[in-house]
């Protein structure tokens, strides 16, 4: 057995058998002390150095890649095999080529990811709608930088960004790109990291460009005109939301429909789409109609296949004769992903720190960060020309008198003193005399040195401008509006993705007429089986089969169409519908519905209800002797949820549900045998479902409520009994009578 320690550190000693010293010694150590030496380090590595993208809009191994390729010369030059980009990337990012390579494909021209790809490539690139279609492998495939990099390495060499060492310190690279353009919205971009996660979608570049200079003269100004909503590689039409698109644009949280488009081809009786959500890919899709034929829900359909190939994306389905294919599509953009939602996260790593951001205060984050890119370029720009200036300004002085200089040189014993002499000779300073003993013998000239000193006065008004751009704010601006609009108008394109303006009701077909209905009965056991029998089966089965020591608690006789809501012991409601759940037998036990649902661990579902309207109420009894009363219509939902939190309070342990469609009499019973008869309306119903309640009974210590159930009428011999006019009430025990009319039911 191990032996305890209570040291953090165990000194390892190889033993002469091979045996290490402290082998099997078990180290105490708290779990927090633990997490935060071994665990914070990865998960903030994965954060700032792998899964976030920042304010250039790459991720790290975007990055990498794309500035290895620059340094290669593939911004201008010809294509190159993929395999050597990949080696190369290698001295930046460490990781592996695979890595690289996937990077690589998501980056390129022929996966058809991007609005606007980063890398021009040439051969399979695969397809990003297609999950079987697999790229080539890198020595196979060849590419270079697309043209649109120009802005992205625009001025990169001029000190407009900061480098670091690489990982073994042999060379540079980039923190981040000097983008002229918010590259961080053009593109999609995903990436997961540990406790945090961003989802960014694409825009049209075009829209962005005149968004991003809209602001920049105007930061009151209501982006939503000038950039209605995003842009998707796929080309799939996004149903508008002005509200939800406004939610995203001002919290960078948020999700957008995306639906397919599609053609009806009249001659061939068959459906073409063409375009589908961002989130899908086309093998998804045609096994998830393929199911959906097979298990009847959907019985249009005689055919479908998957047409893609050189012409681009294709799912063609054959219609059988008689089908209304705009009403076929409305089912299937509700049962499959055709009609699929983009789930927004605009988190981005801003001075190292990850944020979520709306699309205003991105662009803003981005135009601190380009108007910094501006003054560094032009701070660059305005020393390079200063020392020029300050070198022609020592020539200058040199066209005074040539012949000095060269007598100067000429009599000068030693190399060493040429440069002081000079200095002495003409009042120059060490820099100017160097670049004067430098001049070639053919250029003391006074033609070559009026040509060199003529630049003097346009340097002078070129510093004078820089200068002055460096004072002012606006005109950095300024210069940014200008790049931005040259940017739109060289690689803007057109907007892929068309804006659907629907409703409601044409966004959320009803196809309850499309399942069949017919009578149904529903059993449920205090276990928690549920079984869907129909009349005829159930008149020629023989006893239920149920569980040992189970027993069935709730039976009821509806139909096929119908919502089911399962309460829970843990204060929580899921719902279903009945046609969800397959005809079965009495000589089955039936669906184990914790497990069908998909509850919690430890979960047990407590109550069934069915209904159609969402009429009534809920009376729920707790053992504190308190009963409250919830509309059942809190629990119905515009959307398709399948669980809701807090379906009723949790201050008290819960003794039983009843359900009324009219107010009615339930009996309460108490531990100690008392029973209480309460008339519904007496107490007042409270829309909010997690509502305490009120106290309706007295109890004794160490007493508690045990259930409630609706009053059947003749259950007690005299029912005024039982009955009180004031709330809260003590009850009242059964009479011998009642006991014995209680027994005689049994």
């Amino acid at each position: 057995m191990a032996r305890k320690k209570k040291q953090k550190d165990i000194t390892v000693r190889p033993l002469a058998n091979g045996v290490i010293a402290g082998a099997g010694d078990v180290v105490e150590q708290k779990i927090a002390q633990t997490i935060e030496v071994n665990y914070m380090p990865y998960a903030m590595s994965v954060i700032m150095s792998r899964a976030i993208p920042e304010i250039d809009g790459f991720k790290p191994s975007h990055r990498k890649l794309l500035y290895t390729m620059y340094k290669m010369g593939l911004l201008s030059g010809a294509r190159t095999k993929s395999a050597n980009i990949v080696g190369a990337t290698m001295k930046l990012n460490p990781h592996g080529d695979a890595a690289i390579y996937d990077t690589m494909v998501r980056l390129s021209r022929g996966y058809e990811a991007l609005l606007h790809p980063y890398v021009d490539s040439k051969g399979n690139f695969g397809k990003f709608y297609s999950r079987d279609m697999a790229w080539a492998a890198s020595r196979y495939t060849e590419a270079k930088l697309d043209s649109l990099c120009n802005e992205l390495f625009k001025d990169i060499d001029k000190d407009t960004v900061d480098f670091v060492d690489n990982y073994d310190n042999t060379q540079k690279e980039p923190v981040l790109l000097p983008a002229s353009y918010p590259s961080v919205l053009v593109n999609a971009n995903t990436g997961i990291a540990v406790g945090m996660a961003s989802n960014i979608c694409s825009f049209n570049l075009r829209e962005i460009c005149e968004t991003t200079a809209a602001l920049i003269r105007d930061s009151d100004h209501d982006i939503i005109t000038t950039l209605p909503a995003p842009d998707f590689s796929g080309g799939a039409q996004i149903i508008y939301n002005e509200e939800s698109i406004r939610e995203i644009y001002r919290t960078g949280r948020g999700a957008i429909k995306v639906r397919s488009i599609y053609n009806y081809d009249k001659s061939n009786n068959c459906i073409d789409i063409t375009n589908i959500p961002p989130t899908t890919n086309v093998e998804t899709i045609i096994e998830k109609i393929i199911d959906l034929v097979k298990a009847g829900k959907v019985k249009e359909i005689a055919d479908i296949r998957d047409e893609t190939g050189l012409n681009g994306l294709k799912i063609t389905i054959d219609l059988k004769r008689g089908t209304d294919p705009e009403k076929l599509m409305l089912k299937l953009f509700k049962l499959t992903t055709l009609e699929d939602s983009f789930s927004c996260n605009f988190n981005v790593l801003i001075g190292g720190v990850p944020m979520v951001l709306g699309v205003k205060d991105l662009l803003d984050e981005w135009i601190a960060f380009r108007v910094e890119c501006i003054r560094r370029r032009t701070y660059f720009d305005l020393n390079k020309k200063r020392d020029k200036l300050h070198l022609l300004k020592g020539l200058e002085l040199i066209l005074l008198d040539i012949d000095k200089a060269i007598r100067i040189v000429r009599e000068t014993d030693e190399e060493a003193e040429v440069v002081p002499n000079l200095m002495i000779g003409f009042g120059i300073d060490e820099v100017q005399a160097e670049y004067v003993a430098e001049i070639k013998l053919r250029h003391l000239n006074r033609e070559y040195i009026l040509k060199r000193t003529k630049d003097i006065e346009k340097l002078v008004e070129e510093i004078a401008e820089l200068e002055a751009i460096l004072a002012s704010r606006s005109r950095v601006k300024t210069i940014i509006v200008r790049e931005l609009k040259d940017v739109a108008e060289k690689y803007g394109k057109d907007r892929k993705c068309p804006l659907l303006h629907i409703d409601d009701a044409q966004a959320d077909v009803d196809i309850a007429d499309e399942i069949p209905d017919y009578p149904v009965h529903l059993f449920f056991t205090r276990d928690g089986y549920f079984k869907k029998i129909t009349p005829l089966s159930l008149r020629m089965s023989g006893e239920q089969k149920l569980k040992e020591n189970d027993e069935i608690v709730t039976t009821v006789e509806t139909t096929n169409n119908t919502d089911l809501l399962f309460f829970t012991n843990k204060c929580q409601v899921y719902k279903a519908k009945v046609h969800e759940f397959a005809d079965t037998k009495a000589s089955v036990y039936g669906d184990y519905i914790p497990a069908k649902l998909s509850m919690d661990e430890g979960e047990q579902a407590v109550f069934m209800l069915n209904t159609k309207d969402y009429a009534g109420y809920l009376m729920f009894a707790f053992e504190n002797g308190k009963v409250a009363k919830v509309p059942l219509n809190a629990y119905w939902t515009k959307t398709n949820r399948k669980k809701l939190i807090n379906a009723y309070s949790d201050k008290s342990p819960l003794a039983g549900i009843g359900y009324c469609a009219v107010d009615c009499e339930f009996v309460l019973t108490v531990s100690s045998g008392r029973k209480l008869l309460l008339h519904s309306g007496a107490i007042n119903a409270k829309s909010s479902k997690s509502t305490q309640g009120v106290a309706v009974m007295k109890l004794k210590k160490g007493h508690r409520v045990m259930g409630i159930a609706p009053y059947i009428d003749g259950t007690f011999a005299k029912p005024s009994r039982y009955r009180t006019r004031t709330l809260p009430a003590l009850g009242a025990l059964p009479s011998e009578e009642d006991e014995a009319q209680q027994l005689s039911i049994l």
